[in-house]
């Protein structure tokens, strides 16, 4: 049942995931229930008292904390500091804010890069400690293992409702389709486009052999507003579909190549890094709570980030 008078703030909301929780929210129509998407225009939440004159402005009962510093292999590994700083900054200043206003429900979204590189697979939640995340992505995986620290620090001492939720790769629509700094998926789909422009061959950065889990964000949009407004679970829970839905950079491309309608060569630049070749996370805690959840399949939920993609070109970010 909803709560009286719901504000539900989502920060860092212009980015992917942003644009397709706006979309679910509109099509829940919840019952008293206000969203407010914030994005960095409205406050620069690496400065506490912008944070805290959002909170003001807002006063949220529920937040919904996307707000990060992401970006791909290539982007982790050019700007680690900028990684490591403006993560931990942006999440002390919103878990303080959340506290100060006594919002009752937390959630904060991580990512598969914060579990160990060594960690057996497929990874589970109880392994994110056991050792450092991969080091192409070293600063943003101890960053966010901090924010989750800390989730845990307010809930043993003050008794506060914060949880985490830590998705594997997302792609979508309104991703930022940059070709050295995007995604993967987004990455390839620019890359793709342009090869076929110019008739040139499709340059896939790396052996190809990496093999990934993706999300489409449309299905991590549902997962996360479940985890925020139907359960009270404080658990840190990997979105992401079983080992069945992983696949090579290789196949990704290939995939792309198909609903780009693209019929060109595709090469390998293995002068680039590959980053972990393999990092297969377990989804056993998110079916315990969700057995009958069906995941997009890969190739329409490409299609469709795709199609979104040729009809935003001139509009998107990349």
């Amino acid at each position: 049942m909803a709560d009286q008078n719901r504000v539900i703030l989502v920060t860092g909301s212009s980015g992917l995931v942003g644009h397709a929780i706006k979309e679910r929210a509109r099509q829940l129509q919840l019952d008293n229930t206000e969203w407010v998407f914030a994005t960095s225009h409205d406050a620069d939440l690496r400065d506490a008292a912008a944070t805290r004159a959002l909170f003001e402005r807002v006063r949220p009962t529920h937040v919904l904390n996307l707000a990060a510093r992401v970006g791909g292999l290539y982007a982790n590994l050019k700007h680690k500091v900028e990684f490591w700083r403006e993560n931990i900054a942006m999440q002390d200043n919103i878990f303080a804010c959340c506290f100060e206003h006594k919002v009752k429900r937390l959630v904060s979204c991580l990512s598969t890069n914060v579990f160990p590189d060594n960690a057996p697979l497929p990874i589970h939640e109880s392994s994110i400690m056991d050792g450092p995340p991969h080091p192409s992505t070293r600063a943003y995986g101890y960053a966010k293992r901090m924010g989750l620290l800390l989730g845990e620090l307010y809930n043993e001492q003050h008794g506060t409702n914060y949880g985490a939720v830590a998705p594997c790769n997302v792609f979508g629509p309104a991703d930022k389709f940059d070709l050295e700094s995007g995604h993967v998926i987004a990455a390839l789909i620019h890359r793709c486009h342009l090869a076929k422009a110019q008739g040139q061959p499709l340059v896939v950065w790396g052996s190809g052999q990496p093999r990934r889990q993706f999300i489409y964000s449309k299905d991590l949009a549902k997962l996360m507003i479940w985890y925020l407004l139907s359960t009270d679970a404080t658990e840190l829970i990997t979105l992401a579909p079983g080992d069945e839905g992983e696949v090579s950079i290789a196949e990704a491309a290939n995939i792309v190549a198909s609903c780009l309608g693209f019929d060109g060569k595709i090469v390998f630049d293995t002068t680039k890094p590959d980053g972990q070749l393999k990092k297969t996370a377990s989804n056993e805690r998110l079916r315990k709570h969700l057995p009958d959840f069906e995941f997009t399949p890969m190739d329409q939920a490409i299609r469709e980030t795709v199609e979104w993609f040729k009809s935003s070109y001139d509009m998107c970010r990349k």
